[in-house]
């Protein structure tokens, strides 16, 4: 099919639906296209309810002009998707429930809706001292390597686990849900658009120019309010 004569996102999602699952109790179109930030590749993330299917299933498809993702659930095991999200504060389906838009209406919709909701402004778990303070340790390791490494190669790679321990350290001290790939930035975005912003071009500087100085200030200055850099002392038991 000719991408630009291909139906819009909502009438595909009705269309699969309808052709695929046309026993479901509800379903969803969610994704980058229910919050308008679609681009030429994105695809569609359909979810579907249907109380008497015996387990979980994922599909991916190309149908209609789309690349289509396909997320199939009962009403037993979304609870355990949105316990294991909530576990690792990577809401990926509640998010998709909460802001989906709906594609087909049944009794129960609404109730996963509010309760997707509820779920996404309450934020994850507290981390306690012992969990923060093991995240100090890592990072104050990687730091060190970061520091103190003279190959370029390998820089690159370090500096890349900098910046996933400490977006997550930032993001989860301020009991904010992380973000994966290009979840980073906009939960950083969400959090506080300056410090994103900050965060950003502390490690663009270091990739354009090899200057480290900037994100070795930031991290010290992230972990500075909960005792700064953890080594001495540190133990797992």
């Amino acid at each position: 099919m000719n991408m630009y004569a291909r139906l819009s996102a909502f009438e595909t999602a009705q269309k699969l639906v309808e052709e695929r699952f046309p026993d479901c109790d509800a379903a969803l179109l969610a994704g980058s296209v229910t919050r308008g930030e679609a681009t030429k590749t994105s695809d569609l993330d359909i979810v579907i309810f249907d109380k008497e299917i015996p387990s979980v299933f994922r599909e991916s498809l190309i149908d209609y002009g789309w690349p289509i993702e396909v997320f199939v659930h009962n009403l037993h095991s979304y609870k355990i998707f949105f316990e294991s999200d909530v576990k690792r504060a990577r809401p990926s389906l509640p998010r998709m429930v909460a802001e989906g838009t709906v594609i087909k209406k049944s009794d129960y919709l609404q109730e996963l809706i509010k309760e997707a909701k509820r779920i996404i402004e309450l934020g994850p778990e507290v981390w306690t001292k012992k969990e923060i303070d093991f995240k100090r340790y890592f990072i104050t390791d990687t730091l060190d390597d970061f520091i103190g490494s003279n190959n370029e190669a390998e820089e690159l790679f370090v500096a890349g686990t900098l910046a996933d321990q400490l977006q997550e350290f930032v993001l989860r001290t301020n009991k904010r849900w992380v973000g994966k790939s290009k979840w980073v930035v906009r939960e950083l975005n969400d959090y506080d658009p300056v410090f994103s912003e900050q965060f950003v071009e502390a490690f663009s500087q270091y990739y354009r120019t090899g200057n480290k100085k900037m994100v070795i200030e930031m991290a010290e200055g992230i972990l500075e309010p909960f005792g700064g850099r953890l080594f001495d002392g540190f133990s797992i038991k």
